[in-house]
């Protein structure tokens, strides 16, 4: 077999680091081989900072990592995983890198460091030099300045503080310290200052990731020469964006990636506009400085030195190739869909499978402009989980919680009002300093044209946090002199401020969502004519000003912050505060909202197939906050939330916690794993606690209260009688088990291309990182008869029938519904996929959303109940604990299309409508192919 480098048919994430480099990658390819994926996706493989677990923390892109085996590893790695028909998925890093300590380990930065703003590499960083004096703030001391005085030594040339070690600016090294300080292109200070002072763009608040200007083509050219090259000679496959929303023109940025990748590749280049577009000459190659310096080429196996003290650099792409311009000629991937616009094939990425890390909010679509085959697919994760809640159960069970734990309104009571609240806190805490340098840039807007010279900083500051706390998505796509992107459709079916947007043409939807967002905005003055600073705040965003780089700036660093905002305060702070259901707080999920329809599942379903058929799928990941198995028993809470109040309350009163929502959160959090493992459940328990903030915090720990958190769970949950668990297992094992393998069949046959996490395809109860970063057990042999058994057969079975048959599950293949009949038929969601030449065009039923009453109905590409020779049908129980109340299936039947079927799991052949009774009675999942 060779390894096909188009669209996978399935790929299988290993989480590289030191304790699991490319030799153990290498060791489990012939077990992942037979397990049926066609790819395996790594984790980022560039230079990071030693010890890194996970490798998002870049320092050198022109190697590979070392500590993994550097590039003749991977080679090693990519040579086996061909001989065995797999390729390779790489995760890539664009939007920052480390700053490390020593600082010595990112040559770029410690060149801008020593030479400041006229080095070359001073654009390769998002640094505002004309903030702090036109010094870079470094906020790396333990305490104020005076306090750690003592601390700072020179040695060797270089300024020193504990592990970090900093360039010296030419001439300065004999100085005495405070004058020596004060020559710098640098000022260190306190750590605390970072929130409301810092000069440079970060990976949301962490500023030991300093951001990366790839919107410059030079610095594209530098930071993907090594990756492009890996491309070129066959060793990777494809790639996986990480957090395309914190780049400046996410969009631009993908073309350019697109039309790198077809140089690299040979193949020819893409048409549409180029929004980043290179500049003119060419490769954009850096130019040494005056004076000489060395040349660095992104060239070699890992190569590259540490910068000479006085060395200039100039950066060229390997062979000349211009991964900056678009080859002429087109390839006809760009194709006009129904109802306009462009479309791309599946693969994307010239031509190479690639998504984004882009998190979509529940209304909001990917732009159909990007050149990628979809996202990296928690969008699908949120309506497979959905599809095991009880909207009925899950009201009484938030009902409970609030009895229970009394919380107010804005601190975990009701979602939104807690989503609102987190954001104020931090656009006006942890991110005050990217709001200083929006306003700062607003100012010098307003203070060029007369006309809104009059707007104080104090009013576009305030107009520009309200603006950012409201908005409903990650960010906006506006850009100056671009047409604003189409990607919030908010659903008409559901009331609430945004309802209104959905009505007109999609092209504005920017502009509608920051029009309904301005609107709100201006309740937070009081003078009429004050509040008009909101509506020149929101035509900076959509870019409507001007277009000098000032309106440039603001209307890019504005999105970003947007970005950042949405992470820190609803992932990073509400999902930790409101906690009815920790299930539903998952990466790009609704706690407000978390319920699936099986009428909304198809349809979403429906729209990949015709929309994204090879976006990905997801139901783990290194940075989901519960494993898919963690959140299947959690979800089965919803059938059962009596009996949760009544044994949370029971617990609780034998092992008493210092207040009711720890209780809450620390026995759900046991209960996802199954049992109270001191080791894995203490630390992420105590991460939850400072997350939410509520009593401490990262930055401000409150010692005495973290020591009552530590003792509560060491008598509780860690410390509970096994027949405490024997009698949860009691109650939750029946519809978890349903649940996990219900959601693992859905992510292998829905429409997409399924990722597994490492480890997933046997049950893995993993909580929040670290937890769910430790080397997996690849090729571990399950007990027999075990619910890990019946996973690994049901994933086994799927992966393999998708690369035997991908056509059934690819691009071009069809996706419909299957009915079941009789009265528990609401819990049977089942579909069947086909390939293309057995599609025929079918409507969908038109039913009623659970969550809204609202009509559904969904035009959908497959066969129905005239379905050709070949295909494959899934069927799945939800609500299984409901269903065995109501009886069990009864009478209940599937309709199968035409023809005899078996069961890959069981063996069983079933036709025409065959009883679910029968068809279920083994397991609560099957997988049929016509036989």
């Amino acid at each position: 077999m060779t390894a096909d480098p188009g669209t996978p048919t399935a790929t299988y994430r290993l989480q590289l680091q030191p304790a699991f480099p490319f030799a153990a990658a290498e060791r489990a390819v012939p077990y992942l081989a037979s397990l049926g994926v066609s790819h395996l996706h790594l984790s980022p493989v560039l230079e990071a900072v030693p010890g890194s677990t996970h490798g998002y923390d870049v320092v050198d892109h022109r190697a590979v990592r070392a500590e993994l085996g550097g590039e003749q590893g991977l080679r090693s790695l990519a040579r086996t995983a061909r001989a065995h028909g797999l390729g390779l998925i790489v995760d890539i890093v664009p939007n920052h890198m480390a700053a490390p300590a020593p600082e010595r380990l990112n040559a770029p930065l410690w060149e801008v460091l020593r030479e400041g703003p006229e080095s070359p590499y001073a654009r390769w960083f998002d640094i505002d030099w004309q903030a702090q004096g036109g010094k870079v703030l470094l906020p790396v001391l333990g305490g104020p300045l005076g306090e750690e005085w003592e601390r700072l030594r020179v040695e060797d040339g270089t300024l020193r503080y504990y592990d970090h070690a900093f360039p010296l600016r030419p001439g300065t090294e004999g100085l005495p310290l405070a004058g020596l300080l004060d020559a710098q292109w640098y000022r260190l200070c306190w750590w605390r200052l970072a929130r409301t002072e810092l000069n440079y763009r970060r990976f949301f608040t962490i500023s030991e990731l300093i951001a990366v200007r790839v919107e410059d083509p030079e610095v594209f050219d530098a930071t993907h020469a090594t990756l492009l090259r890996l491309m070129r000679d066959g060793v990777v496959d494809g790639l996986r964006i990480d957090h395309p929303d914190g780049l400046a023109d996410p969009e631009g940025y993908l073309r350019r990636l697109d039309r790198a990748v077809r140089a690299a590749t040979g193949q020819a280049g893409a048409g549409g506009d180029d929004h980043g577009a290179a500049s003119e000459g060419g490769n954009g190659r850096w130019t040494a400085p005056e004076g000489g310096g060395q040349r660095i080429t992104p060239e070699g196996g890992g190569g590259g030195t540490a910068p000479e003290a006085n060395g200039g650099r100039e950066i060229a792409p390997q062979d000349g190739d211009d991964h900056g311009a678009a080859s002429e000629g087109g390839n006809g991937r760009w194709t006009a869909p129904e109802g306009g616009g462009q479309r791309i094939t599946p693969e994307g990425g010239g031509g190479r499978w690639t998504v984004v890390e882009k998190i979509l909010a529940r209304d909001e679509r990917l732009p159909d402009t990007w050149p990628v085959a979809g996202t990296t697919g928690y969008d699908a994760l949120h309506h497979i989980d959905g599809l095991f809640v009880d909207p009925d159960g899950l009201k009484k069970l938030t009902a409970l919680y609030r009895a229970f734990a009394a919380p107010p309104a804005d601190l975990g009571g009701d979602w939104a009002a807690t989503v609102r609240r987190a954001a104020h806190e931090v656009v006006t805490h942890e991110l005050a300093a990217e709001v200083a340098r929006l306003t700062r840039t607003a100012s010098r807007i307003c203070a060029a044209d007369p006309r809104l010279r009059d707007h104080a900083p104090w009013a576009l500051r305030t107009a520009i946090r309200e603006l950012l706390v409201r908005l409903p998505v990650y960010r906006p796509y506006a850009s100056v002199g671009r047409p604003f992107a189409s990607i919030y459709r908010p659903s008409t079916s559901v009331g609430g401020p945004h309802a209104s947007l959905g009505g007109p043409s999609a092209t504005g939807a920017d502009a509608m969502m920051l029009r309904s967002a301005a609107a709100d905005a201006r309740e937070a003055f009081t003078v009429e004519q004050e509040a008009q600073v909101v509506h020149v705040v929101r035509d900076a965003a959509l870019g409507g000003l001007g277009d000098g780089p000032d309106h440039r700036d603001f209307c890019a660093r504005f999105a970003q912050t947007a970005a950042a905002l949405r992470a820190k305060s609803v992932e990073d702070t509400a999902f930790y505060r409101y906690a009815p259901l920790l299930s539903a707080a998952e990466v790009g999920g609704d706690p407000g909202r978390p319920a699936v329809s099986p009428e909304e599942f198809h349809a979403f379903a429906a729209r990949r197939s015709r929309d994204w058929p090879a976006t990905g799928t997801v139901l783990s990941t290194h940075d989901t906050k519960r494993s898919a198995d963690a959140r299947a028993r959690l979800a089965a809470l919803t059938e059962c939330p009596a009996w949760w109040g009544r044994t949370v309350a029971e617990l609780t009163r034998s092992a008493p916690a210092p207040d009711p929502h720890l209780a809450w959160t620390a026995w759900q959090t046991a209960l996802a794993l199954g049992h109270g493992d001191a080791e894995r459940l203490v630390p992420a328990v105590l991460k939850a606690v400072r997350e939410a903030g509520l009593r401490t915090t990262w930055t401000e720990r409150n010692a005495a209260y973290e020591a009552e958190v530590t003792a509560f769970l060491e008598a509780g949950p860690c410390a509970a009688d096994p027949s405490v668990w024997t009698a949860i297992g009691a109650e939750l094992d029946g519809p978890a088990r349903a649940n996990a393998l219900g959601a693992a069949l859905l992510q292998l046959t829905m429409p997409g291309v399924p990722d597994l996490y490492m480890g997933t395809e046997h049950i893995y109860p993993a909580l929040v990182d670290p937890d769910n970063r430790r080397p997996p057990e690849l090729g571990r042999k399950p007990e027999a008869h075990s619910l890990s058994a019946e996973k690994l057969l049901l994933t086994r079975a799927a992966l393999r029938l998708r690369r035997e048959h991908p056509g059934w599950f690819g691009p071009g293949s069809g996706y419909a519904p299957l009915t079941a009949e009789g009265p528990t038929a609401a819990h049977c969601t089942a579909f069947v996929r086909t390939g293309t030449s057995e599609r025929t065009e079918t409507p969908v039923q038109t039913g009623a959303s659970e969550q809204t009453g609202a009509s559904v109905r969904t035009s959908v590409d497959g066969p129905g109940t005239a379905v050709g020779e070949r295909g494959a049908v899934a069927v799945v129980t939800r609500l299984s604990r409901r269903l065995a109340e109501a009886g069990g299936w009864g009478t209940t039947r599937l309709p199968l299309p035409p023809g005899r079927w078996r069961d890959l799991l069981t063996g069983r052949t079933a036709e025409g409508a065959v009883p679910l009774e029968e068809l279920l009675s083994r397991l609560p999942v099957a997988l049929l192919v016509r036989i």
